[in-house]
């Protein structure tokens, strides 16, 4: 990827870093939410598309190659791990980038370029993703040496390339897996229980004593 072959508004500068170039960028954004080709997410999203232009200018990037990689995941922007492969091997930083892999684990490792100096990311093995709970997709069941790659690649992309991903995460990254929770429902006499113990009364019931007779009068037999 060179600066050369970008489609960029104002390289490495925020679309939203002046009026002029906000208004270009409006123009621009108008046409690409009136398309047909340009992914769902943005036709006739105005607002969508300006983002994606931001993006794609600050990334020195075409507007168009980053609507076809980003998505959304509940709400979070979510680059495709297949980008953030490609972007690790075009974006000129690294040589001989490479996958090591063995049936349950896969690590990305490269060179720096024009370095002698061997850099990696994080092993990601099968015993991890299960412990994190990322199986519960069930692409890991179907595909999971693909899904071990692509856990590798975000982490080295992480690590080495955080500036050119922006601080974006991939769609694996983003994915919410919701835990079935089974509630067992409570015994008749549990609830009953339970009834009771919010009707009894909170303080142990005092003793009254019994009123005394009233005293009778003597009779006086002084003049008797």
């Amino acid at each position: 990827m060179s600066e050369s072959t970008a489609i960029t508004i104002t390289p490495k500068k925020s679309v939203y870093s002046s009026i002029q170039v906000f208004e270009s960028a409006q123009r621009m954004a108008r046409s690409l939410a009136e398309s047909d080709i340009v992914p769902a997410l943005y036709q006739g999203k105005l607002g969508n598309c300006i983002v994606a232009l931001d993006i794609a200018n600050r990334m020195g990037m075409g507007t168009v190659q980053v609507m076809q990689n980003l998505i959304v995941i509940r709400g979070e922007p979510s680059w495709k791990s297949k980008f953030v492969i490609g972007l690790i091997k075009s974006c000129g930083r690294f040589e001989d980038f490479d996958f090591v892999e063995t049936p349950d684990s896969c690590q990305c490792v490269a060179r720096v370029k024009g370095k002698d100096k061997l850099i990696d990311g994080v092993k990601i093995t099968m015993d991890m993703a299960k412990r994190e709970g990322w199986t519960k997709n069930t692409k890991w069941s179907t595909m999971p040496q693909t899904m071990l790659r692509y856990r590798a690649a975000s982490s080295f992309g992480n690590f080495h390339i955080p500036d050119l991903l922006l601080g974006i995460q991939t769609v694996e990254e983003n994915e919410v897996i919701e835990a079935e929770v089974t509630v067992a429902p409570e015994p008749a006499e549990s609830k009953l229980d339970k009834v009771a113990e919010i009707l009894a009364p909170k303080t142990e019931p005092q003793h009254v004593p019994d009123p005394e007779p009233p005293a009778v009068a003597e009779v006086d037999d002084f003049f008797d």
